[in-house]
């Protein structure tokens, strides 16, 4: 029986640095952000803060989960196909839908359509949380979904961070397509710093090519886990 990784503490999810602990600590991240971007209070200047790290949070987090974490559950969890692909199915429109927000600033629909992006996001977390992850608790021991958490995070560090709707959802094809893209976000998202732009250019496309090694490397372990 699957238990919600929402009633379960870190050590009997594996621990801090497993890959449980970190999307759920990336949930409960942007969780507070989008109710903090609800209040009344909220200035025109922090709303813009907050939908920028939504925005880049959302993104790296849904290619970092369809590009190592979808993979293993269809291998492993009863139903995984069908899991997969209703989360997938949420990920897209959650992409369609910041695109066109983000390519209308003056559109007076704006405001709903960011109301749906909202909404979706937390569906997603739910059924994330509730459905889909609890399977990795099941079938894996805590070193690893440590593991597992390396790899994830090696991925999201250097996934796009902007909304791409044509990339495809599962690899390798949203490696191949996903990949370059993330050089052209995090040269958008970088702000002014020290440092030589080609340097910090270099640091994200060498990032990216090492999560790509490790993305193969844990497939091909979770290939031969449920082989065995």
């Amino acid at each position: 029986m699957t238990v919600s990784i929402t009633q379960q503490d870190a050590d009997a999810l594996g621990g801090s640095d497993s890959v449980l602990m970190r999307q759920r600590r990336d949930h409960a991240r942007l969780d507070t952000m989008i109710s903090r971007c609800r209040a009344e209070d909220v200035g025109e200047d922090e709303l813009d803060d907050l939908w920028q790290d939504i925005v880049q949070l959302v993104f790296s987090h849904a290619f970092a989960e369809e590009t190592v974490l979808w993979p293993i559950l269809r291998r492993v969890a009863p139903g995984g196909e069908a899991l997969t692909r209703r989360v997938e199915e949420e990920h897209q429109a959650i992409n369609e839908l910041i695109a066109r927000v983000e390519r209308s600033p003056g559109d007076p629909r704006r405001a709903a359509w960011i109301r749906q992006a909202f909404a979706l996001i937390r569906q997603d977390i739910r059924d994330e949380e509730d459905e889909l992850l609890p399977h990795l608790r099941d079938a894996f021991d805590d070193r690893t979904l440590r593991r597992i958490g390396a790899a994830w995070e090696a991925v999201r560090a250097t996934a796009p961070t902007r909304p791409h709707p044509g990339v495809p959802r599962r690899p390798p094809g949203n490696a191949l397509r996903g990949v370059p893209l993330s050089v052209f976000d995090r040269l958008r998202d970088l702000a002014p710093g020290t440092g030589p732009l080609a340097r910090r250019v270099s640091l994200t496309i060498t990032g990216a090519v090492v999560s790509v090694g490790a993305v193969v490397l844990l497939v091909r372990s979770a290939r031969r886990r449920t082989c065995t």
